[in-house]
């Protein structure tokens, strides 16, 4: 049977069409404005790294991104490639390895942040600051239902 529940809240499917839109198209804007050879999860991780002041495994940093420890793994590997991150073993448990931004990934960081700002400024600037505002506690509560565990209400995909 097909009822109009199952085509959804035209609400719902409104903000989150323009929620992924939004998202899709910001990413690639900011994605061509970081400097060459970064890509949008370096700067993530870096300015995790960075916010943070401390080291993280890669398995803490996987969860912190709610990506797979392989996918961590990789973004990782990348960025000590690039000499953006020191990686040492964990003195306590040689299974574990422990993650700090570089001085240079602090200059990449900041680098990038330069180069994005401005573009997240203008957004701002021409939604309005107090709408911004307003909006900010609505997709607060939004994220935190994603990052919540699931529910048992939720239908099965």
């Amino acid at each position: 049977m097909n009822n109009s529940s199952d085509k959804g809240d035209p609400l719902a499917i409104a903000l989150f069409s323009e929620i992924f839109m939004a998202d899709q198209l910001a990413r690639a804007r900011l994605s061509k404005a970081l400097p060459k050879g970064m890509e949008l999860s370096h700067f993530s991780v870096l300015n995790h790294l960075s916010r943070t002041g401390s080291e993280r495994t890669p398995a803490q940093l996987a969860r912190a991104f709610h990506i797979t420890r392989g996918a961590m793994t990789n973004t990782i590997s990348r960025l000590e490639a690039a000499g953006y991150v020191h990686i040492r073993p964990d003195w306590d448990d040689a299974r574990r390895k422990f993650v700090a931004i570089s001085p240079a990934g602090k200059r990449a960081r900041d680098a990038a942040l330069s180069a994005i700002v401005p573009i997240l400024n203008d957004a701002v600037d021409a939604a309005g600051h107090e709408k911004v505002r307003q909006a900010l506690p609505v997709l607060r509560e939004i994220r935190k239902r994603f990052d919540a565990p699931s529910t048992k209400n939720e239908p099965k995909l």
